[in-house]
Formats: structure tokens, sequence, C-alpha cells
């Protein structure tokens, strides 16, 4: 009689190393995953808040331009004094208009007279917003209570205005013509979000080509 010898084989398991090393593999693959998908997240989410504020400048300067553009000459119409404080510009332009894009009502009655500036924000005291502050022509009356703020645009540092004169062929930063309209009004907003100030340049008359 022949006695068959088997070989019985164990089947080998994984070591406590291969584990540990496999566990570390994909901790290593779900951060790179969740890195990846924060960063698209932030991304993202800066580019929604980006494109909202730029929303908001395109917005306010076609607003601007509408109601500076509709201004007659000869009534001195607008108005524009530089100003400053703590060294940054916070100039202003006023004007007189009636029920339109400068109101931003279509019902108003009368002629108002609309002063754009610079004032702390009303939620937070250390931030400044830009709007408008309109007021009934000829109301001579002082008081928070005879006036009406709107505000246009949050976190605004600074705004330099400068006006383009025809007469003396340059850029001055003071308007007090009552006969004429300015040929360009430029404004350049300082933004707390931004190192680049937003600038844009309005014509209010015709340009020579």
């Amino acid at each position: 009689m022949f006695t068959a010898l088997v070989k019985r084989t164990k089947a080998r398991a994984f070591t406590l190393l291969e584990i540990t090393l496999a566990l570390l593999i994909l901790s290593m693959m779900s951060l790179a995953i969740y890195r990846f998908v924060q960063t698209n997240l932030a991304a993202l989410r800066i580019s929604s808040e980006t494109n909202k504020i730029d929303g908001q400048y395109s917005g306010f300067e076609n607003m601007i331009t509408a109601q500076w553009q509709s201004l007659p000459n000869g009534v001195g119409a607008l108005t524009g004094e530089p100003l400053k404080l703590n060294e940054r510009s916070r100039d202003e332009v006023t004007w007189t208009c009636s029920a339109g894009p400068g109101l931003l009502t279509r019902y108003a009655a009368g002629e108002y007279q609309v002063n754009m500036r610079l004032r702390p924000s009303a939620n937070n005291s250390g931030r400044m917003e830009l709007g408008f502050v309109r007021k009934a022509k000829g109301d001579n009356e002082i008081g928070e209570e005879r006036e009406s703020w709107v505000p246009l645009l949050p976190d605004v540092e600074s705004v330099e205005i400068r006006y383009f004169s025809p007469r003396v062929n340059q850029w001055i930063d003071r308007w007090a013509d009552t006969v004429t309209l300015p040929r360009l009004v430029k404004i350049k907003i300082g933004r707390a979000n931004s190192a680049i100030p937003w600038e844009s340049v309005i014509a209010l008359g015709r340009t020579p080509l």
C-alpha cells in the first residue's frame, strides 16, 4: 500500500502592515477628494460673490449714467465738491431732478435735490456705504426727517470724483459752473473687499472724435 502524502497549504492572510498601508492610502485618497471638492466649492462661492458685486456696480453705473445724461444745461443742475476725511477722498456730487432714475421712483411730484455721498452703514458703523440723500427742492428745513436715504453700494472706503472741463481742457476736482455741465465725469470708488478700485468715466455730452 502506498500512502499518499497530501500537502496542505494554508490560506495566507493580510498582515497588519499591509492593512495599515491600505488604510493609509484610502485616507490619503479621501483627504485629496475632500480638499478638491472644498476648493471647488470655495471657488464657486467667491465667483458668485464677485459676480454679485460686479452686478451691483454695473447697475449703479447704468443708473447714474441715465440720470446725468438727462440733466439740462443752463440751470446749474450739477455741482460737485472735493472732500476728505482721514486722508481718504469722500467727494460729493449734487444735482436737481424730477421723478426718474435719480430718485429711484417714477411717482415723485415736483423737483428734488439729490446728493450722492458716503455715510456709515446702518448695520456696522465701522463700514461705509455709498448712496443718495433726497430732499425736495426749496425745502430749507433741517433734519433727517425731511430727507430720505437710499443706500446703493456697501463696503465703500473712498469716493473720488473728477470733472472734465472743455474750457480748460483738463480734469478738475470741483464743479461749480451754473451754466454748463462737465463733458465727462470720472468716478473712482475704493472698495473694502478689493485692492483694486472700481472706476468709470461717464459722458454727459458728445465727445469729439
